[in-house]
């Protein structure tokens, strides 16, 4: 008898985007057609309390897509877990709802992953709109390097920056970070590392996931032969305020848990008197008084959360 369970779970986080995820589900379940049995496919969709309509008219799948529809918006990482823990399959495979995939991305991430035992992270070769590679693969930060990013040095070549924009990503290779959008992972290594920490509201989430995979002594692998189309914050790109504090505030918390608690108050420094006052600034220059507001809301977003931050940033990763 053939064994049909599942050999790879796909997790899909929404929150309001509508058209990305039925153009997401759509792109699966033609690749689903054309795997057939090669590899079966289970897609579980985590929406964060939408208010788009977003789970209206779901397109259908063989194995899902089971909807997980929270109350409220738990952020990205907290919604990843949940959808994990839905299914049993060897890889997981943690997927944007603004990407779109093949019956040959899918098939050929998964082979790499399982054929390698040392591999515990993959991910593929994002390409925007336009068909042109996008430079996603990132480095490990350290304290220094995150300090001055956020102080801009890395524009003057000072520092490193953050994403491997001077690779052209053409050729498989080890890498720090792969962005999770498309990242495919063990299920043994993904429970082994207690899943993604969840006090990452969104971003550096799938930063912190890939150091700890390399902490724990596997490889994280971009595959330059495995090509996925990805519009690039399409579910964030309007809340423009809200991203701002999201990424300062999840900055702030990486470097605590892996750099300490001065690296943290050094960079709680830096974003209210660096990167806030730098981004009015650019604001103002393109006379863009919208922007300038949504810079200074988002100020005033982190500046709220601070006390919450200040308490927790050292404490042990819930489980």
């Amino acid at each position: 008898m053939t064994d049909t369970s599942p050999a790879l779970d796909v997790v899909i986080v929404n929150w309001n985007g509508g058209a990305l995820l039925r153009a997401c589900l759509a792109s699966l379940a033609a690749a689903e057609d054309r795997l057939g049995e090669t590899l079966s496919v289970r897609v579980v969709v985590v929406d964060n309390a939408s208010t788009d309509g977003s789970l209206a008219e779901l397109p259908r799948l063989r194995h899902g897509p089971e909807v997980i529809a929270n109350p409220d918006n738990q952020g990205f990482g907290r919604a990843c877990n949940a959808g994990a823990a839905r299914g049993q399959a060897p890889a997981i495979l943690f997927l944007n709802p603004d990407a779109r995939v093949t019956a040959a991305s899918l098939a050929g991430a998964h082979a790499a992953l399982m054929a390698d035992p040392a591999a515990g992270i993959v991910g593929a070769q994002l390409l925007d709109e336009a068909g042109a590679v996008q430079r996603s693969c990132a480095r490990r930060p350290s304290a220094g390097s995150l300090i001055g990013q956020a102080l801009l040095l890395d524009r003057a070549r000072l520092v490193p920056s953050h994403f491997m924009t001077e690779w052209d990503h053409a050729e498989d290779r080890a890498v720090d970070q792969v962005m999770g959008a498309f990242l495919m992972i063990r299920r043994s290594l993904f429970t082994d590392l207690g899943g993604f920490d969840a006090r990452f509201f969104v971003y550096y989430e799938d930063v912190d996931l890939c150091a700890r995979a390399q902490d724990a002594g596997f490889s994280v692998r971009h595959l330059a032969g495995i090509t996925v189309r990805h519009e690039g914050q399409g579910t964030t790109r309007a809340a423009k305020a809200h991203r701002l504090a999201c990424f300062l505030e999840s900055q702030i918390r990486y470097a605590a848990k892996h750099h300490g608690r001065a690296t943290a108050l050094a960079l709680v420094a830096t974003a209210f008197g660096a990167q806030v006052p730098l981004r009015l600034v650019q604001a103002l220059v393109r006379r863009s008084g919208t922007e300038a507001g949504e810079v200074l809301r988002g100020a005033g977003l982190l500046a709220r959360a601070l006390p919450g931050l200040l308490r927790t940033i050292g404490a042990p990763a819930p489980r």
